[in-house]
């Protein structure tokens, strides 16, 4: 059954809650507060400017999602998008639900003038890696991601 994709709306924060902690258990990433992320969710979907989220649907049953969040770049000339957080359900996979998730992402975004797609991939996620592989995404050759934390904004406190 192909997978129906569409933007997401206020009303699917729940099912959008749900994958979430899905996929954080998946990756193993800690701090899930249904709360605080469902907050943040809503906050998302009603600031279109500041990026947007995809959700996929099989047979009425959410199957995955597709976060993506925009920068201004001096370097790329205009907007880009970074993919922030994207998961389909295990036995949605291998069936197209990620590449229509990401086909729907890229034509809405390419259709709203972003001008560049980046995304960050555990080393050892070569499942992953394959299939942004498949679909033309490549490694930025010569750089590396650096990070520092200026408040403990992921959990919302300072």
């Amino acid at each position: 059954m192909r997978p129906k994709i569409r933007r997401a709306r206020r009303s699917d924060v729940a099912d959008l809650g749900a994958l979430v902690e899905e996929y954080w258990a998946f990756e193993h990433i800690g701090g899930f507060e249904r709360t605080r992320i469902e907050r943040n969710l809503h906050a998302l979907i009603a600031a279109p400017q500041r990026g947007r989220c995809w959700i996929a649907a099989s047979g009425g049953a959410p199957a995955g999602y597709l976060i993506a969040v925009y920068l201004f770049s001096l370097e790329y000339g205009g907007l880009i998008a970074e993919i922030d957080e994207f998961f389909v359900r295990l036995e949605f996979r291998g069936a197209g639900t990620g590449s229509a998730l990401l086909a729907e992402f890229e034509h809405e975004t390419r259709k709203a003038g972003i001008v560049r797609v980046q995304l960050q991939l555990g080393v050892t996620n070569d499942r992953a890696r394959g299939f942004y592989e498949r679909h033309a995404y490549r490694i930025r050759s010569g750089y590396e991601l650096l990070e520092k934390p200026l408040a403990d904004a992921r959990f919302g406190r300072d």
